[in-house]
């Protein structure tokens, strides 16, 4: 995203009945279900959800008490909390099948610690965190208004609230903001797709979510209803994995920044944080957070780079846009190195990853979430004193 000047940015998200949140969910259900057999089990599961068909796979070490068994039926009770019991998709009659199997050796030797070698990333990668100080979540305005305009709904239709009466599982929103000198001022169009009951009216659903749309923005920011694009394609009863195939990890932009930062290009869901894909991923945003949080920047990119098997990162990388004017970059990267281990082992243990904590990150973004004991502990801003102390603010 530009630093300067009059710019449109467009961030889209999904809720969760949209297939491959379907998938996401079931493969951070299943990482739940080991992590609370045994908080140190390793789990990389894929979930594949198409008509009345769930399919997992991947490899796993843990307890036998974790069962294929098991692991079926808490996937049919997590797309029965979702809210699926079409003819196209129930959670009572979809086909389940499980094709977890043995973690691969070679994976584990070089991951485990062993005599005087400490535990190593999960694979090689590159990885980003980012923060902005243009919401009080500290995430970019055009994701952070699009999933709220998704959770709001959402949340109203699982209270079963009247105002959305007819509204199914699956949606999709995107929203326009107008940016002037790098600060968002208005939305320019939001679009909505969501599935409804058959012989709902478009006219009625486009004044149902009107309101509420306009509730998730802030006061004075709502488009003009010319570009208020409510089911463009006029009508969406056949919607979740019914109507398209669900992959886990497919969903990696909406599940971060909303292309207003960097991605590493490895997703999250299913995987165990001995993974960087996904726990130096939390690390960098928290570390990014902190950052901005203690006032050192407006914005802040981080990357941190691993090799699999090895323990510490091959780089750490800060970039404040040109908003850190008495930040000098180069002490920042040594600054947070030392504030905060970024092994894998160091990451866990800071954050406390090695928990049942997963399922709620597998819709409407993994940050901008608000820390709640164990969880989101990515999001908490307890490094901003020692921040502020090492930089003299």
């Amino acid at each position: 995203m530009r630093d300067k000047g009059d710019f449109l940015f467009t961030s889209e998200s999904v809720s969760e009945g949209h297939p491959d949140k379907v998938a996401d969910r079931i493969s951070d259900t299943v990482l739940d279900a080991f992590l609370a057999a045994d908080p140190y089990a390793r789990v990389a599961c894929e979930t594949l959800v198409t008509t009345n068909r769930i399919v997992l796979a991947g490899e796993t070490r843990g307890p036998d008490s974790v069962t294929s068994e098991h692991l079926i039926h808490l996937a049919r009770e997590a797309v029965r909390d979702i809210g699926y019991d079409q003819e196209g998709f129930s959670w009572k009659n979809a086909s389940v099948e499980c094709h977890l199997h043995a973690q691969s050796a070679d994976i584990a030797v070089g991951v485990d610690s062993a005599g005087n070698k400490d535990e190593g990333a999960g694979d090689q990668g590159i990885m980003f965190g980012y923060a902005t100080n243009e919401t009080e979540s500290l995430m970019p305005a055009p994701i952070h208004y699009a999933h709220l305009i998704l959770r709001t709904i959402n949340e109203l239709r699982r209270a079963g609230d009247p105002r959305v009466a007819g509204l199914l599982p699956d949606a999709k929103s995107q929203v326009t903001l107008h940016y002037r000198d790098a600060k968002p001022i208005a939305a320019t169009s939001v679009v909505l797709s969501t599935q409804h009951e058959a012989g709902m009216e478009q006219a009625d659903i486009f004044a149902a979510v009107k309101p509420l749309i306009a509730a998730a923005l802030p006061e004075g920011w709502m488009c003009p209803d010319s570009e208020l694009y409510i089911n463009p394609t006029g009508n969406f009863v056949i919607g979740g994995p019914d109507g398209d195939c669900g992959l886990t990890g497919r969903k990696i932009i909406v599940d971060t920044y909303g292309g207003a930062a960097p991605h590493g290009g490895g997703a999250f869901s299913g995987k165990d944080p001995t993974k960087v894909d996904r726990s130096a991923a939390y690390a960098a945003r928290y570390l990014a957070k902190n950052v901005v949080a203690a006032g050192l920047a407006d914005r802040c990119t981080i990357q941190i780079s691993y090799a699999i098997g090895v323990a510490y990162p091959l780089s750490v990388y800060v970039e404040l846009h040109g908003t850190g004017a008495d930040v000098e970059e180069a002490k920042l990267e040594k600054t947070l190195r030392e504030l905060m281990n970024l092994s894998p082992r160091g990451i866990r243990e800071h954050l406390k990853l090695n928990a049942p904590i997963y399922v709620p990150t597998s819709a409407y973004g993994h940050f901008g979430r608000k820390a709640e004991g164990d969880f989101f502990t990515w999001e908490r801003t307890d490094l901003v004193p020692a921040l502020k102390s090492a930089f003299g603010r």
